[in-house]
């Protein structure tokens, strides 16, 4: 199995809570560095995420498309061709991502797109 670090950054808590989840389901643990950006700018913001990756390949996985957790990330995604990033996360990626951590950064992002938007169903009448 590779390196491949997962790196989920979100607004308040909820990476952390998503990165518990996902370890309780797969039983694997050490996949995934949480990273929030409360208390701090976009420029610490994005030293938490470089920090996270510890200059391993990473996925970069952030809560929406838009605001501080996608600006910070994209500039630090961007230095580095070992890192890719995914905006918009979901359990059922980061699941998927534990499996599939023999692939590259963008290999592995491409496929948690996939995976996060087949995982996404509407369920009503």
């Amino acid at each position: 199995m590779s390196d491949l670090t997962g790196v989920v950054v979100t607004h308040g808590t909820v990476a952390e809570g998503m990165v518990e989840a996902a370890e309780r389901i797969t039983g694997i643990t050490g996949v995934f560095v949480p990273v929030s950006n409360e208390g701090c700018d976009l420029e610490d913001l994005g030293d938490r995420i470089d920090a996270a990756t510890r200059g391993r390949p990473s996925v970069v996985f952030v809560d929406m498309p838009v605001g501080s957790c996608l600006q910070a990330a994209a500039r630090v995604v961007r230095t580095d061709s070992k890192r890719a990033m995914v905006a918009g996360v979901n359990l059922p990626m980061l699941l998927d991502f534990c499996f599939h951590r023999e692939l590259t950064p963008s290999q592995a992002a491409q496929r948690a797109v996939t995976k996060g938007l087949d995982a996404i169903k509407s369920l009503g009448t």
